[in-house]
C-alpha cells in the first residue's frame, strides 16, 4: 500500500517526463543492436525480453480479462509492436531528433482532436511551429524512405496513447503492458525472427537487447499508462512535445549528431508548449481499479 500512496501522490506530468527521456535513451543505445541483426529485429527482441521481465513482475492475472477487453489488449500490442519498429526503421536512415519530431506528429494530432477547449489548440500549434524548426524541410536533404518509417510510426503512435489509456483504466498499475507487450512481440515476429537469424548476431547483443527492454518498454511504458490514467489526451499529447527535444539531446550525447541553431530554437518551443499543457492536465475523474501484485496503481 505504501507504493499505492506514493506513486498516486507523483504528478503524473513528471512521470511522463521521465518515461520520455528513457524512451530516447534506449533508442539512441539501440542503434548498435540496429547495426547488427537491423530494426525489425531490435524491436523484437526488446518485445520478447520486455515480455519476459513484465511478466515476472506484474504476474497479470488471465483471468481477470473480459472478452471486451481484447480488442483494445490487441490493439495496443500492434500499435506498441509496430511504433517501435517503424520507428527504428526510420533512427536506422534519419537523424534520432529529426525522427522523433517527426513521430511527434501522431499524438499532435490526438492532442488537438480530442481538446474541449479551443484555447488549449494554441500549445499543439505552438509545438508543431516547433517540429517544423526540427525537421528543416527547407534544406531537401532528408531521407524519404525514413521519413516515411517515422509517419507511420506516428500514426501507431497516436494508437498507442488512445489504447493505453483505454487498457490503463481498465487494468492496473503495470498489469495492462504485462499482457500487451507479448502480443507486440508476437506481431513483430514474421519481421523481427529473419533479420536476427540473417544479422550479424552474437551474445553481446542479446545482452545490450535485455538491458534497452529493461529500460523500454518495461520502465518507461508502465510510467507512460500510469500516467495516462490520470491526464487527458489532449495535455498528455501535448506535453509530448518535449519528446523531440530528448531526441536532439540523446542523438547529441550518445550518438554525436549535432543541432542546427534553427533545431535548437525548435527544441526551445517545443518545451515551452510541453510546460504548458502539463496545466489542468489531471483527469478530472481517474477510474478506480484494483491494485496489482506490485500494489501499484496509477
Amino acid at each position: 500500500m505504501r507504493m499505492q500512496r506514493t506513486t498516486t501522490g507523483i504528478p503524473p506530468w513528471s512521470m511522463a517526463v521521465v518515461a520520455m527521456l528513457l524512451i530516447q535513451v534506449s533508442n539512441a543505445l539501440s542503434v548498435g543492436v540496429i547495426e547488427q541483426v537491423g530494426p525489425a529485429g531490435t524491436a523484437w527482441l526488446r518485445m520478447c525480453f520486455g515480455a519476459v521481465f513484465l511478466w515476472i513482475v506484474a504476474r497479470p492475472a488471465l483471468g481477470t480479462i473480459r472478452l471486451r477487453d481484447v480488442p483494445n489488449l490487441i490493439v495496443l500490442g500492434a500499435a506498441t509492436g509496430g511504433m517501435t519498429t517503424l520507428f527504428l526503421a526510420a533512427v536506422e536512415r534519419i537523424p534520432l531528433g529529426t525522427a522523433v519530431a517527426i513521430e511527434f506528429l501522431g499524438p499532435l494530432t490526438v492532442a488537438a482532436v480530442a481538446s474541449r477547449h479551443r484555447r488549449a489548440l494554441v500549445w499543439p500549434v505552438l509545438a508543431l511551429f516547433g517540429v517544423v524548426l526540427l525537421t528543416e524541410p527547407w534544406r531537401g536533404s532528408i531521407d524519404i524512405v525514413g521519413v516515411g518509417f517515422a509517419l507511420a510510426a506516428a500514426v501507431c503512435w497516436a494508437m498507442y496513447n488512445v489504447f493505453t489509456q483505454r487498457v490503463g483504466d481498465r487494468f492496473s498499475g503495470i498489469s495492462g503492458l504485462a499482457l500487451t507487450i507479448p502480443i507486440g512481440a508476437v506481431l513483430t515476429l514474421p519481421w523481427g525472427v529473419p533479420q536476427v537469424v540473417h544479422g550479424a548476431f552474437s551474445w553481446w547483443v542479446l545482452a545490450m537487447a535485455a538491458g534497452i527492454a529493461l529500460i523500454t518498454p518495461v520502465v518507461s511504458f508502465g510510467l507512460e499508462m500510469l500516467a495516462l490514467r490520470r491526464m487527458t489526451h489532449s495535455a498528455f499529447g501535448t506535453l509530448l512535445a518535449i519528446e523531440p527535444a530528448f531526441g536532439l539531446v540523446a542523438g547529441l550525447l550518445l550518438l554525436s549528431q549535432s543541432p542546427t541553431f534553427l533545431q535548437g530554437v525548435g527544441i526551445a518551443v517545443v518545451v515551452v508548449a510541453g510546460v504548458a499543457a502539463q496545466w489542468g492536465g489531471a483527469r478530472d475523474h481517474p477510474p478506480s481499479v484494483g491494485v496489482d501484485r506490485l500494489g501499484v496503481t496509477g
